[in-house]
């Protein structure tokens, strides 16, 4: 008889159940608080009330008690819901934490042993996890031939076997508490999200991008920095487990990294945003969780002033290979944005979806607005806003609070009549830009980008122009 795993619960019944009653019961209060709200005369434009907060709150309480997949939906729903799902529950959903408590090897074990097979005897693992997130952890292995240390990142036992069935019962859940509607939008939606979510967990495909990533920033040339992506161990990697080069280094959070010099925090800070540019413009794969967890700074000595420093990838389970479409309208908008043709930025805008080809002028507007204030750090140097320059005339990117200043302008946006649901793609490029943004921020940067993204742009016209004539 096979060993029982001790992991995720096969059965969904009581993880369902749960997420269930707690949906019930906030459809019940919100219709309630409904009622109440109109009684009072406000409306939905209104801010929500603190009784919606707070059966919102123990909602979302609720999935991180059940962790795994629940807490993946859950930061899902808060990435792609927005535009689906009520302010109040987004909002609660943005505080789920992907850090958790790791499995016991114990629970691990038996299914790392049967997915390596003979394999598993050639390592000697470490029984202590050193990460732990929803739907996997790291471990550290020596190749017993070698010596060399690995590491293992290992897919959570029966994974794959709930994941539908989860992500089933919060659909269940928002629509018992009245959270969405029934819909062809809805059903759009939530598929977009199933088939992330799938991405998520084949380590097949993640192996894929991991070395498609490795052969092009290999290619970079000039950059301001290094880029590295570790070495895949195909031989230790299935589809539960993927076996990567084992790689020290500092998050860019680490206090120590905002010790180095401003030259060097500017030179990082640039590798990340050319990084970006070349997998926009260039190479049409973008990795589009850009949390500080999936880069490592690997730093020469850090009493230099300048220094060779190396920006290290590494999570691929997020990547987006991006229709050419696309990939068009989404260059187009932002070459346009910066150039300040409102035309051309609108005809992408509607290219991505995000704009009513019927909009108003007034809505046009309002998102030609939006994108180039969310375009600002890259603009010509002689239009930066001055109060955010330093005495060199260097855009301050912390100093510029520009991703809050984004925010009330995309919640005044969104309210818009003429707004529309934007696709998964797009939610994943904004993550992406966000994230972007916020390492450079984190590095406490101060340098002007419009010479790094223009040569970007300058070759993709090129090939636009060639590709016109054939």
């Amino acid at each position: 008889m096979a060993k029982k795993h001790r992991g995720l619960k096969s059965s969904a019944l009581p993880r369902t159940l749960a997420v269930s009653l707690a949906g019930l019961r906030a459809g019940s209060a919100l219709a309630v608080d409904g009622v109440v709200q109109r009684v009072m005369g406000r409306g939905p434009e209104e801010d929500d009330s603190e009784f919606a907060r707070r059966e919102a709150r123990r909602f979302v309480q609720e999935l991180g008690k059940l962790k795994g997949t629940y807490i993946k939906i859950g930061q899902m729903l808060a990435l792609f819901g927005s535009q689906i799902l009520p302010r109040v529950l987004v909002t609660a959903l943005r505080d789920l934490s992907d850090q958790t408590e790791p499995l016991h090897w114990d629970a691990l074990e038996s299914s790392v042993r049967d997915s390596l097979g003979e394999r598993y005897c050639e390592l000697d693992i470490d029984p202590q996890a050193i990460a732990a997130a929803s739907l996997a952890q790291v471990h550290l292995a020596r190749v017993r031939a070698s010596g060399e240390w690995i590491c293992l990142k290992l897919q959570y036992p029966g994974l794959a076997q709930v994941i539908d069935s989860d992500f089933d019962a919060v659909v269940r859940m928002l629509l018992l508490a009245r959270w969405v509607k029934a819909g062809r939008e809805l059903d759009d939606w939530l598929e977009s999200m199933r088939v992330h979510l799938h991405n998520e967990i084949d380590y097949r495909r993640e192996a894929s991008n991991t070395l498609k990533m490795s052969a092009l920033v290999e290619q970079v040339q000039g950059s301001t920095i290094g880029y590295h992506v570790p070495q895949l161990y195909p031989q230790y990697s299935t589809d539960s487990v993927l076996a990567m080069e084992y790689i020290e280094g500092f998050s860019v959070a680490d206090p120590d990294m905002a010790r180095l010099s401003l030259e060097r925090r500017n030179a990082l800070a640039k590798g990340m945003l050319e990084l970006f540019f070349y997998e926009l413009y260039d190479w049409g794969l973008l990795q589009t969780d850009p949390n500080f967890g999936n880069y490592l700074l690997r730093v020469d000595d850090r009493r230099k002033k300048v220094a060779q420093d190396e920006l290290v990838l590494l999570d691929f389970g997020s990547v987006l290979e991006c229709p050419e479409d696309f990939l068009f309208h989404l260059r187009q908008t932002i070459d346009a944005g910066l150039r300040r043709n409102k035309p051309e930025m609108v005809e992408g805008l509607i290219g991505l979806g995000c704009l009513q080809p019927d909009a108003s002028e007034e809505g046009r507007k309002l998102f030609a607005q939006f994108c180039q204030h969310l375009l600002e750090p890259l603009r010509d140097p002689e239009r930066l806003p001055a109060q955010y320059l330093n005495d060199k005339g260097e855009y301050c990117w912390g100093k510029s609070q520009l991703m809050r200043r984004a925010a009330a302008l995309a919640a005044q946006s969104t309210m818009s009549r003429h707004f529309t649901t934007p696709s998964r793609d797009f939610a994943l490029i904004a993550r992406k830009l966000t994230g972007v943004f916020n390492f450079i921020v984190a590095l406490d940067a101060e340098f002007n980008a419009y010479d790094i993204v223009q040569p970007h742009i300058l070759r993709w016209r090129e090939r636009e122009k060639r590709g016109a004539k054939k």
